[in-house]
């Protein structure tokens, strides 16, 4: 499962994207956000789902409930529907929206597909979503190869049993905890970020360090084989130190530090092509 957001018209829909069945999800109250205005959502799909029920519409079981993330950045189960099910949904709701609505979920559904078919599509719009948030063309580059990096360093985790979840997030708060000094909560809070992704608030060299640590520990694992858990942090910290001995070597060379409270809004959109000092 692979959670994420989508805009329609400049309003949040949260999203889930099942690989098993190749299905998005979508939560049902943000769509019934959109489509009725509502200032309760909540409400509003609760006395929806409750007459639905007595109408002995099959559309409320055939809901599943998924986790999500919510406003103060927690997941929660929430209730959600494939496009199939949603589109019957929205027949329920009187809205002006439903027509165009029902377009865009198709649209939506449609890209992920040609994506699947067609990764360089995957990456084609990450470049737009990047170019669009103002990013520069050298940055986003970085970004791009930084998340290829990424993938196959959790391919590997996943190889060897490992379990997404809590065990990633332990081995990558060793990675980063070795070669910036920072857990990636700790580092989070440097940059003054809560909820926005780490990776994408880090300046051009951040990113090459961080992945000279996930391109390492992912070579280190790939010889050396490791089973247990143990084995694994002390891969992860191996890797983390390769890429710290280079963060150390550039400081001293450069007389500047390396780990940079800049983010996205403060200072990388700004000065895009350069590490601001």
């Amino acid at each position: 499962m692979k959670d994420g957001i989508k805009l329609f018209e400049e309003k949040t829909v949260r999203t889930v994207w099942d690989e098993e069945t190749e299905e998005w999800y979508f939560s049902i109250v943000d769509v019934v956000g959109v489509l009725t205005d509502s200032p309760n959502p909540n409400n509003y799909w609760k006395v929806l789902k409750n007459r639905l029920k007595k109408e002995g519409s099959q559309l409320v079981t055939n809901c599943n409930q998924l986790k999500m993330p919510s406003a103060d950045g927690k997941y929660y189960k929430t209730d959600v529907a494939d496009t199939q099910v949603l589109f019957r949904l929205i027949q329920s709701i009187p809205s002006p929206k439903a027509e165009p609505f029902k377009l865009w979920i198709a649209q939506v559904a449609k890209e992920r597909l040609d994506q699947m078919q067609d990764p360089e599509l995957s990456i084609q719009q990450a470049m737009m979503d990047y170019k669009r948030l103002g990013y520069s063309e050298n940055w986003i580059n970085q970004r791009l190869k930084s998340i290829e990096i990424r993938k196959d360093l959790t391919d590997e985790w996943k190889s060897r049993g490992l379990e997404e979840g809590v065990q990633f997030a332990t081995l990558t708060d060793i990675i980063y905890k070795t070669w910036a000094d920072k857990s990636a909560k700790e580092y989070k809070q440097f940059k003054g970020l809560k909820k926005e992704n780490l990776r994408d608030n880090m300046t051009n060299t951040e990113l090459v360090l961080n992945m000279l640590a996930e391109l390492s520990t992912t070579r280190i694992s790939e010889t050396t084989n490791p089973d247990t858990m143990k084995e694994h942090e002390q891969v992860a910290k191996q890797g983390g130190e390769i890429a710290r001995n280079a963060r150390l070597e550039l400081e001293a060379k450069t007389g500047e530090k390396v780990i940079s409270p800049l983010n996205a809004k403060k200072g990388i959109l700004k000065n895009p092509e350069t590490d601001e000092k």
